[in-house]
């Protein structure tokens, strides 16, 4: 009877929720990966090489061991897709439409967990809001399959050519960065499709409306044009994101791609791949540059992007957009000497900031240590290292192609790595620790900084 009783008063919190059901999920597509018809020479994978792919798919991130088309047959693509899908929308969200499809009745506590996956302001409507981010998705992923598939179809056939349509849609749409074009070369990614427009835009227009926001969309169907009665998050995700895509853009086409390395390009080519460049390290994971020809200083700039993500409540990674306005908009406050951090006309409460430098101060932290630890346990560069680590914690799969040859401990590094990048600091914090209200308040006292 105690041990019955104590069982019953257990209470899984809704960050452990999230962050058990991604465990689960990652192990399931693990085991599911080790089957031996999972695999084109039907001897199945590895353990470490099973967990590292499962939490890469389930994770959005992109990085990989072995070549997806080379190496997997077409059933452990099925299974990595599914893990991309399920990993993008989160788990909490895949499982409540399972339930709202089967007719099931979503209870109070359900609500309550769905409100902390996705960031809500408030519970109500909570289900409403559901069923218009799955049905939103699902018509853009389907839009991106059709684009993508008139251009596969005539090159690879129909039923081969459908398929990479709605691979190529779902991974882009989650910012997964997981491709099937090793037929042409292993690991090449969109290398190959540099100079198609076709290919280019619908790819970055998935990336870019996967990595706005659930939350955002939902303004943009609320408020159409009208910017002014956008909440201050849409407000700072759109002018984030439009500076984080124009910035890097015109740096790549003046820098960058002005190169001599870069001398077959005509001027069409060098707008497309500045954009692209610019758009894809923000989580996604595909290239059509060849990245190991690019100069260390945009290797530099790619590993900031990489570490800012995309936003909230989305299928990005990264530190978010919203938590690299907010440290701009302090420092703007100090510069102004104001008390309080205004933006848009607005006030963002102090706790925000708070959880702001904490994110920032974890992401930096333990993408410099993992990175150098990398470097020291491989014998890489650190560049590399850290280059990998960044497109790891970040969720974003970029690689300088040094992945596949890493250690099996620097594996489980970047399985750590992607894992957190995707589940969110604050959410493990939240997880594993008490939240009780200080019984009193401590004496104050200034310290001098800077």
């Amino acid at each position: 009877m105690i041990g019955t009783k104590s069982l019953k008063d257990i209470r899984i919190s809704p960050a452990q929720i999230i962050i058990i059901g991604f465990i689960l999920l990652i192990l399931a597509g693990s085991l599911l990966l080790m089957l031996p018809f999972a695999t084109r020479d039907g001897n199945g994978s590895s353990f470490i090489d099973a967990l590292f792919t499962a939490t890469s798919a389930t994770c959005v991130t992109g990085l990989v061991i072995h070549d997806t088309y080379t190496y997997w047959s077409e059933f452990g693509q099925v299974i990595i897709l599914l893990l991309i899908q399920i990993g993008g929308m989160g788990v909490v969200t895949t499982a409540v439409a399972i339930f709202l499809f089967t007719g099931k009745h979503i209870g109070l506590r359900q609500r309550f967990v769905l409100q902390e996956a996705l960031a809500a302001p408030h519970m109500g409507g909570i289900i409403r809001l559901i069923g218009f981010i799955l049905k939103t998705a699902f018509i853009i992923e389907g839009i991106g399959a059709v684009l993508l598939s008139l251009r596969f179809c005539p090159q690879l056939g129909l039923i081969r050519g459908i398929w990479n349509g709605i691979f190529h849609s779902v991974s882009a749409f989650c910012n997964a960065g997981f491709d099937l074009f090793g037929w042409i070369a292993p690991f090449s990614s969109l290398t190959s499709y540099a100079a198609d427009p076709l290919i280019n835009l619908t790819i970055m227009a998935l990336i870019i409306i996967g990595g706005i926001g659930f939350l955002t969309w939902h303004d943009i169907s609320e408020h159409r044009w009208h910017f002014h009665y956008y909440t201050l998050q849409s407000k700072i995700i759109f002018t984030t994101t439009f500076l984080l895509i124009v910035l890097p853009c015109i740096f790549f086409f003046f820098y960058e791609f002005s190169g001599a390395q870069w001398a077959d390009l005509s001027t069409g080519e060098r707008v497309l791949a500045s954009l692209f460049q610019a758009v894809t390290p923000r989580t996604a994971g595909f290239n059509t540059a060849d990245l190991s020809r690019m100069s260390s200083v945009s290797i530099l700039i790619i590993i900031v992007l990489m570490l800012i993500g995309g936003s909230p409540s989305s299928t990005a990674g990264g530190m978010k957009t919203t938590t690299i306005a907010t440290l701009f908009v302090c420092l703007a406050s100090v510069f102004k000497k104001r008390q309080t951090l205004q933006v848009f006309g607005r006030r963002i409460p102090q706790h925000i900031l708070r959880n702001v430098v904490v994110i920032f101060t974890l992401y930096i932290l333990l993408f410099l240590s993992f990175g150098t630890a990398i470097a020291c346990i491989d014998g890489i560069p650190l560049q590399s290292a850290l280059f990998e680590a960044a497109s790891a914690i970040g969720t974003v799969g970029l690689s300088l192609g040094v992945t596949p040859y890493l250690s099996t401990v620097s594996h489980i590094l970047l399985i750590i790595l992607m894992y957190f990048g995707r589940i969110g600091g604050l959410t493990l914090i939240f997880a594993f620790i008490n939240h009780l209200p200080a019984p009193s308040q401590m004496p104050q006292e200034n310290i001098t900084v800077g």
